[in-house]
């Protein structure tokens, strides 16, 4: 059984909002993938340091990522909600009046530009400012938070509501959460011993495919996931780490990781090929950059959870056998360009080639 509620299950006014939601985040992802990847990537470059592709073995399940935080790359937390997060949430969620994207709080912080200050609806997603307004908040250390305006009852509104909103759930208690749905315990993450539950506390970072005790806002973002199933609605996590040189997106479909990857020409032609595309249009849709005979592009892989990751089908409680993977590699794609309209994501296969 799902956390969240599918299409069919929701009222007519709710599958409204699920549809604009939708249409928010799609143009969302559009400006992260610009800014988290080839933005930084643009960094890099313009101060003559090699770029840090992120290898093929960093996109499989349980991967270890290299210790080293890069300072050129993009770093940044959001949590996108689908509905109003509720105030008794504030305990864990930290989303208070002094760090609303207020006129006088932001004057006080001094990160967003005077647009942002002059333009009360810079904050909100369908705004001309909103992507100069988000680029603002974006480097401020913790998460920033986007969700839907309750004073907008007639109508769905999402606005870019707080910012430097500390992520203080347990880590203990999102691996209790995920371990009781999944039915490993019944109640408490201890009740089988230290051992399993230190085991389960590993396999929730493995759930949302981060190596055990990620850096500071990776660690955030999968404790963010977790608590955030209790809202109304469906939420979309968005994690970009300096070590890893991803992008991460966690929300009610699973995982995503994005990253910058270099294939030769000749490559490139075959999956043209592949796709019935030729290979002007794939330069001119899917490459990002190019360095000598190398060309870079955007690729995609989309994670699989296993059965030892889902719920049991009897529901009864279940033993932990924690050398099992919870992840499978489910699909990679080489992403177009952001902003591209006619052309589809290509499937490809690179992490186990």
């Amino acid at each position: 059984m799902a956390f969240w509620q599918y299409r069919e299950e929701l009222s007519l006014a709710n599958k409204l909002r699920r549809s604009y939601y939708e249409l928010l985040r799609d143009d969302l992802d559009q400006f992260l993938i610009q800014y988290a990847l080839i933005d930084s990537y643009h960094n890099f470059i313009s101060h003559q340091i090699p770029y840090p592709f992120a290898e093929k073995r960093e996109l499989k399940p349980r991967a270890r990522i290299p210790d080293q935080e890069y300072d050129l790359h993009h770093s940044f937390l959001i949590i996108f909600a689908e509905d109003s997060i509720p105030s008794e949430h504030k305990k864990y969620i930290r989303f208070f009046d002094e760090n609303r994207t207020t006129k006088v709080n932001l004057m006080k912080s001094e990160i967003v530009s005077l647009m942002g200050l002059r333009d009360r609806q810079a904050r909100y997603l369908e705004s001309v400012h909103f992507r100069n307004f988000i680029r603002g908040l974006l480097p401020v250390d913790y998460a920033i938070m986007i969700q839907r305006d309750p004073a907008g009852k007639s109508r769905n509104r999402y606005y870019l509501s707080h910012y430097h909103v500390r992520i203080d759930w347990p880590i203990s208690d999102a691996a209790e959460d995920l371990a009781r749905s999944l039915r490993y315990i019944s109640k408490e993450l201890y009740e089988k011993g230290e051992k399993t539950a230190e085991d389960l506390q590993r396999k929730l970072f493995e759930y949302y495919n981060q190596p055990f005790m990620s850096g500071g806002r990776r660690t955030a973002a999968i404790v963010a996931a977790q608590y955030m199933r209790r809202m109304r609605g469906i939420t979309t996590v968005y994690v970009s780490s300096s070590a890893s040189r991803a992008l991460i997106r966690i929300c009610e479909r699973g995982v995503a990781k994005l990253a910058l990857m270099k294939f030769l020409k000749t490559d490139l032609e075959q999956i043209a090929a592949a796709n019935g595309l030729s290979p002007h249009k794939v330069k001119k849709y899917y490459v990002v950059a190019r360095e000598g005979k190398e060309r870079i592009c955007t690729v995609q892989a989309t994670y699989s959870l296993t059965s030892q990751a889902r719920p049991p089908e009897d529901g009864k409680l279940r033993d932990l056998k924690s050398d099992l993977n919870w992840l499978t590699v489910g699909e990679q794609h080489i992403l177009p360009k952001p902003g591209v309209w006619n052309y589809p994501p290509l499937p490809v296969n690179v992490i186990y080639t």
